[in-house]
């Protein structure tokens, strides 16, 4: 047997060895074989189609490691085509080799790795960009910006093209010779609103079959400045009611509920500062100047690592660092509110600011028809941003941003003998210093200490007699502040792995309530709590590329809370997962788990809630939420087109609401001069939300927009109340669907429309009377009111009622000119819901003529029914804004 291997084998070598060479020689005689060439500008694809057919050969290379449209210039005369390559490829990198009868014309990969970093900024203004896509086509890889416009990426020595993109900027494309480590500043122009869609790139807008994690989104300020919304207001939490599985409370309201949840559930922060009252006027607006804002991230799920402390979702919005180039300002009038800002260099590229202010005026307008009303009433808000940013040097930044906001309410009647004072404030406060710092070409870190403030205050004031001056006065407080400290890094340690980890602690310090009652009789009562509580926290998250088609980020958060003697410690995984299994088409699928650790009191009945901030104690426990999400993205080449559609699961633990006939602003306990603890007074429980969401965009041409919708349930359970029963949720609407769409036809004009429905949500009303307890069930006889004033009036189930459904077309149009200055003047022309639908605003119990008993005097009997309150019905507006 041995025999014939040797014979194999040498029959091998003898036979095949000569064939080799041959092969090698014939191999070697392509890329020696002479031929002459000569062209004048003429694309590279040209000339070596006229080499091909000269010399019977063949070439194969990437398209992408080669641009055939540069045109070349050529003269050589009977040179071998490895002379000839040479000279149209000469940068550096390229190499050739034969295989068969074709010649490859490929890059050199390099074994030895430097580092591409730097920021990617605004043009004009140079303000950093974040979440800007950084690809390199010929390596087929790429990273994207931090919050700052950091960026960081490990690759072989080479020549590039890199491709830095981001929605609603122009892309850019510039070739870099990565021969050592490069720090870069990429700067990107606006894409003009009516740019040519043959112009506009297919990376100028959100490709969401590109993005590893899921349930986010990003509002551009394009959005927001031409989304129509009532009396012209500006607004982000209007325009992301307008998106799948975001959904306001009631009609008007810029309250959002996000996927099931309740309004304590969302994270809301400007500038890393947490703002925990984000409405204006009883929450027909919300407290964010959309001019002074740079960019807004939403998300629903996949939460990244970094967030942490609420159920639901994350709001993170990110005020403009002001213009370093030259001055520039704004100001918009319009029915409701006016506004302005100012930003400009301090120090050219060095240092900037941004100052911006607005306020409510009606109340300015309608005071000099008040003085001779006997019910007057007042309502205004402001609200004030200021930011500073200076660059120490090109490794560390400073930052200082603050907000304050503030509304007030007040009214007042006048009779013969008593005088009444209504009122009602509430705002917030936040203050944020940051320091940015570079520690190497892969490591970026954020140092912030924040400070948010919220308060709430509500009086009353009666005065009985006006000669004696005998007066009752109630005064209720509520307030909270935050004290924090975090620090961040971002790790960029090679191509697979991106690492983001960091720490934070913040100290609360609530004022739950603080209620004093001064009565005629000159006795006083008073009470106040007050509870501290630390709440810290460690993570860390890794973006692992395993493949081409399949990434993953994994991410993990430890949350530590302690209050008086009282501590617990959680622990929260975080799991995303995308996997592109077609061009375009990509599966995702996410898994989180969240702690929140401060809730919100609020009465569920059919009128206005006042809200009461509340932490986490011995007795309450935090929170917790586990959420599933499973979905699809695909993204339509080249046309704009994209589609999302995504299911989810969420269970909550641990919710919190009132007990029945339990308020924040009960004063019976005064009277009796108890002092009855705020957690004696809630209950908790168990929630579950799930649903489907759909979301077409497009986002491209002329014509843009988005179609939405979202099937949705939303549960709750609470052993005392409803009798323990399972119930739906104040606000569990069934279906949820918005039409968005945005025409801008040319420079000139742009029209806007919006349509939406939304399925009712649910109110508690009584639907049973009986005789009260306490007063012998006595009984008038021949009343119309068989029972007098003695009936308690009680229900059977809990949020018993599902009001009608909300549907409202609304349609807006800009008409912009251009100064002789170069300055921009808009006027917008507006109106919300067109077609005048009632959509119920709040219900209430009316009494009738007509009593189901009949005892009495059956002419003038009574009954109860059950009427609807519309207020937004055909509102036009006019907003005229003016930019320098």
């Amino acid at each position: 047997m041995q025999y014939y291997y040797r014979y194999i084998s040498s029959f091998i070598l003898i036979v095949w060895i000569p064939v080799l060479c041959i092969s090698q020689t014939d191999v070697n005689a392509l890329l020696s074989q002479k031929q002459s060439l000569t062209a004048v500008n003429q694309s590279l694809q040209e000339v070596l189609n006229q080499l091909e057919r000269k010399g019977g050969v063949t070439f194969a290379y990437a398209e992408n490691t080669v641009d055939l449209q540069r045109m070349v210039s050529i003269d050589i005369k009977q040179k071998p085509i490895l002379d000839i390559l040479q000279q149209l490829f000469s940068e550096s990198g390229y190499a050739f080799k034969n295989i068969g009868k074709q010649i490859l014309i490929y890059k050199e990969i390099s074994k030895e790795s430097v580092v591409l970093n730097g920021y990617v900024k605004e043009k004009n203004s140079r303000e950093s960009l974040s979440e800007a896509t950084i690809y390199l086509p010929e390596l087929q890889i790429g990273t994207i910006t931090n919050n700052y416009g950091f960026f960081s990426i490990k690759i072989p020595k080479g020549t590039y093209e890199v491709v830095t993109s981001t929605l609603s900027y122009q892309e850019n494309r510039q070739v870099i010779i990565m021969d050592a480590d490069k720090e870069v500043i990429i700067a990107l122009d606006i894409v003009p609103e009516t740019m040519d869609e043959v112009v506009i790139t297919a990376s100028s807008y959100d490709k969401p079959g590109a993005s590893v994690r899921m349930s986010n989104l990003r509002l551009t300020s394009n959005q927001l400045e031409i989304t129509p919304v009532v009396l012209g207001e500006k607004d982000i939490f209007k325009t992301m009611q307008l998106l799948p599985g975001i959904q306001s409370g009631t009609e008007g309201s810029a309250q959002v509920l996000v996927r099931g949840g309740s309004p304590d559930q969302n994270l809301t922060i400007l500038d890393e500062a947490t703002v925990y009252n984000s409405n204006h006027l009883f929450g027909f607006i919300s407290v964010y100047n959309v001019d002074a804002v740079k960019s807004t991230k939403v998300y629903k799920g996949a939460f990244p690592a970094s967030y942490g402390g609420r159920l639901s979702s994350v709001t993170n919005i990110t005020m403009k660092d002001g213009n370093k180039e030259s001055f520039s300002g704004a100001f918009n009038i319009g029915l409701l509110s006016s506004s302005f800002l100012l930003e400009g260099p301090i120090q050219k590229n060095k240092t900037s600011f941004i100052f911006s202010g607005r306020r409510s005026f009606a109340d300015l307008l309608i005071r000099p028809f008040q003085q001779n009303n006997s019910n007057p009433a007042n309502l205004y808000f402001y609200d004030m941003n200021v930011k500073l940013h200076h660059i120490l040097n090109k490794r560390n930044n400073l930052y200082i941003s603050s907000y304050f906001g503030e509304d007030a309410f007040t009214t007042s009647s006048e009779e013969q003998t008593r005088h009444i004072e209504q009122s009602l404030s509430w705002g917030n406060v936040t203050t944020t210093a940051r320091w940015n710092h570079q520690y190497s070409n892969s490591l970026f870190s954020n140092l912030s200490l924040i400070y948010s403030n919220y308060n709430l205050k509500a009086g009353y004031k009666g005065v009985v007699n006006t000669e004696n001056n005998n007066q009752n006065e109630f005064q209720a407080f509520s307030r909270i502040n935050d004290y924090s400290i975090k620090a961040s890094f971002d790790y960029y340690p090679n191509l697979v792995h991106s690492i983001n980890f960091g720490l934070e602690s913040t100290l609360h310090k609530f004022v739950p309530e603080r209620k004093q009652l001064s009565l005629q009789t000159g006795t006083i009562s008073s009470n106040e709590q007050r509870l501290n509580s630390l709440e810290s926290a460690i993570y860390i998250e890794d973006q692992l590329s395993l493949s081409q088609k399949l990434t993953a980020i994994l991410g993990a958060r430890g949350n530590y809370f302690a209050i008086d003697r009282f501590n617990t410690f959680s622990f929260e995984p975080r799991l995303s997962l995308a996997y592109q299994f077609k061009p375009n088409y990509t599966w995702k699928a996410s898994y989180t788990r969240m702690n929140q650790f401060v809730h919100l009191l609020s009465n569920s009945g059919t009128g206005l809630p006042t809200d009461l901030w509340v932490s986490s104690t011995r007795n309450v426990a935090p929170q917790q939420a586990q959420q599933y999400v499973l979905g699809v993205a695909k993204d339509f080449t080249n046309t704009g087109y994209s589609l999302e559609v995504e299911g989810y699961y969420k269970e909550m633990n641990n919710i919190i609401a009132y007990k029945e006939n339990a308020s924040f602003l009960n004063i019976q306990n005064l009277q009796t001069g108890q002092n009855v603890n705020w957690e004696d007074n809630i209950t908790s429980g168990k929630g579950w939300a799930y649903g489907m969401e759909w979301l077409l965009r497009k986002q491209k041409g002329k014509l843009q927009g988005w179609l939405g919708y979202t099937l949705s349930w939303s549960e709750r359970q609470f052993d005392e109340l409803n009798r323990g029963k399972l119930f739906f949720d104040k606000y569990d609407q069934r279906h949820n669907i918005a039409l968005v769409s945005t025409y801008t036809p040319s420079e000139k004009v742009t029209w806007s429309a919006s349509w939406i429905y939304r399925s009712g949500i649910n109110f508690t009303v009584p639907d049973f009377e009986s005789p009260s307890v306490n007063n012998d069930f006595s009984i008038g006889i021949g009343s119309p009111d068989f029972l007098g004033d003695a009936t308690d009036t009680f229900t059977t189930q809990r949020n018993n009622i599902r009001g009608e459904a909300t549907h409202r077309l609304n349609l807006g149009v800009q008409f912009h000119k251009k100064t002789k200055k170069n300055n921009l003047r808009t006027w917008q022309f507006s109106i919300y819901n067109i077609y005048a639908r009632k959509n119920p605003f709040y219900y209430y119990v009316s009494d009738g003529n007509s009593s189901p008993i009949g005892i009495g005097n059956s002419s003038q009997t009574l009954e109860k029914s059950l009427r609807r309150v519309s207020v937004l019905v055909f509102i036009p507006s006019i907003n005229y804004s003016y930019t320098f």
